[in-house]
């Protein structure tokens, strides 16, 4: 360590602790980790809202809202490369001024062609600020201060995204949807005024190589799986849906046999032979998968079926926001103290849990505690999750490969995120379209009635983006059937997949994890 912000303070022994100085040192990318994770979550949220002001089609709609994220996933790695050779510090200042400047011009967008590419841009420098954060704050803080910084960080990721989804929803309401590009715009500036000031730069190595082929195969074969999934409703037999997912493996054979030759991989291949290495990654998938998928559920749910509006929506995320904090910082100390495998395991069980609340409440009456509750578990195991995962995997940082090491956590999580949605949505389809199919015939509906009722009411709540709920007519629309209580039975089984997943990877962890303490490197 150098500079007078990191001085250790010592009582008599040698043990550093966190002082001001350090507090002030990794308050700068503490604020601009968040950004990378909540930017998104609000466009999810108030799609509908920004759809209705630019007449967006329905059909265009699920680029817009995974545009920034896929680009994220497919360069972050690149992110991590960059900032070993240039500086940590100095590829967060421009991501963060990159940020600001996006935001503006999104606000002011004058079309979707516009908004979708500034979303592209996004992308682009949301990978900045999620790949070296982490990083920057590792490389600031002795090592054995790492697992208490990075609790902090969640911590502050946690109020963060608790407090700008009301923000946001609120905005939208008072001041039209496109004040919602601009509320992460403060946090940014206030991040990039403390990084520049107090933020240091560890030693830079020029002679690290950007691995590009790398990162353009892991980027393709990202893109062909979320463009494979998202087309699986339409049959796997569809071109839309098996080209993509075969281009997918062939891009993710390449990436392996290309990384297994490298000298300097965007993707260390020799990592995974680490089986604490490999269960922070499962880990770190499998929760932004759930999150990802969650949130996509919420916002179809509440907008379409219970009638909720964009800031009742937003307030899901809030109660319990400084318990969640908490809890993220008592995670560090445990990591510190111990080890990271019962905090893994325990953040991974409490997201089950999330989903297995949804899975047995979802009914088109369900009251908003149990939206509540299941948000809350989900954000509650998720950083919990993510703090030990984090921990885990800078611990294999080596000197000069730590922006390298660190954007391999957020390069796997943006996937599990990208993911999910398009995942949980074919769920949803298939389990919805089985439900109608039994509804119709209980009722002695010929399925061609059935489809074109399914039809009519899907049709008219996707063509007027923006309700709240229903319309009076659709109900005669049905034919019928009571498709809001065939919906979430679909909801309720397709939640029940989606518990599963973490509920997988926490018995993994359990076998798998070291139980001895982790060496800190």
């Amino acid at each position: 360590m150098t500079g007078d912000a990191n001085v250790i303070a010592n009582t008599g022994r040698s043990e550093p602790r966190l002082t001001r100085g350090v507090l002030l040192t990794i308050l700068g990318p503490a604020l601009a980790y968040p950004i990378a994770g909540v930017d998104p979550l609000m466009l999810n949220l108030n799609l509908s809202e920004v759809s209705r002001g630019l007449v967006i089609p329905a059909d265009s709609l699920g680029l817009l809202a995974g545009a920034s994220t896929l680009v994220v996933a497919a360069t972050v790695l690149a992110v991590g490369n960059l900032g070993d050779r240039f500086g940590l510090r100095r590829i967060l200042l421009v991501g963060l001024s990159g940020n600001v400047l996006v935001g503006v011009v999104s606000a002011l967008a004058p079309n979707y062609t516009v908004l979708l590419a500034m979303r592209f841009l996004d992308g682009v420098t949301l990978a900045a600020l999620l790949g070296v954060s982490l990083a920057l704050v590792s490389a600031s803080v002795p090592a054995e201060l790492r697992s208490r910084a990075i609790g902090i960080v969640m911590a502050i990721y946690t109020l963060m995204y608790g407090l700008t989804p009301l923000i946001g929803g609120w905005l939208v309401e008072t001041a039209g949807w496109r004040s919602l590009f601009l509320v992460t715009a403060p946090f940014a500036i206030l991040s990039l005024v403390l990084t520049k000031r107090f933020g240091e730069d560890p030693p830079v190595h020029p002679s690290a190589r950007l691995d590009t082929r790398g990162v353009v195969l892991f980027g393709l074969a990202l893109l062909g799986l979320v463009a494979g999934i998202g087309a699986a409703p339409s049959g796997m037999s569809n071109p839309s849906c098996w080209v993509p997912l075969v281009i997918s493996g062939l891009a993710i054979a390449m990436l392996l046999w290309h990384e297994s030759r490298t000298d300097q991989p965007a993707l260390d291949l020799r990592l995974f032979g680490h089986r604490a290495f490999v269960v922070a990654v499962l880990a770190t998938v499998a929760i932004n998968l759930f999150a990802g998928g969650l949130g996509t559920v919420i916002g179809q749910l509440g907008s379409y079926v219970l009638g909720l509006s964009a800031q009742q929506i937003g307030l899901l995320y809030l109660p319990g926001t400084a318990l969640v904090a908490a809890a993220s910082v008592w995670a560090g100390r445990v990591v510190a103290d111990r080890t990271a495998r019962p905090v893994l395991i325990l953040g991974l069980l409490v997201v089950t849990i999330s989903g297995l609340v949804l899975a047995a409440t979802a009914s088109p009456v369900m009251g908003l505690a149990a939206l509540v509750l299941s948000t809350w578990l989900s954000n509650l195991g998720g950083f919990i999750t993510g703090t030990a995962a984090a921990d885990t995997v800078l611990g294999f940082a080596a000197p000069g490969r730590t922006g390298s090491v660190a954007a391999i956590q957020p390069a796997f999580a943006m996937t599990g995120y990208a993911i999910g949605p398009p995942l949980v949505i074919f769920l949803l389809d298939t389990f919805f379209r089985q439900q109608w199919l039994a509804d119709a015939a209980t009722r002695g509906l010929p399925t061609d009635t059935a489809q074109q009722a399914v039809t009519a009411v899907t049709s008219a709540v996707t063509s007027s983006p923006g309700v709240t709920s229903y319309s009076p007519d659709l109900p005669s629309l049905a034919a019928g059937l009571s498709l809001g209580v065939d919906y979430t039975t679909g909801v309720r089984l397709a939640m029940l997949i989606m518990a599963a997943i973490p509920l997988c990877v926490a018995v993994w962890a359990y076998f798998m994890m070291p139980r001895a303490a982790h060496v800190i490197r």
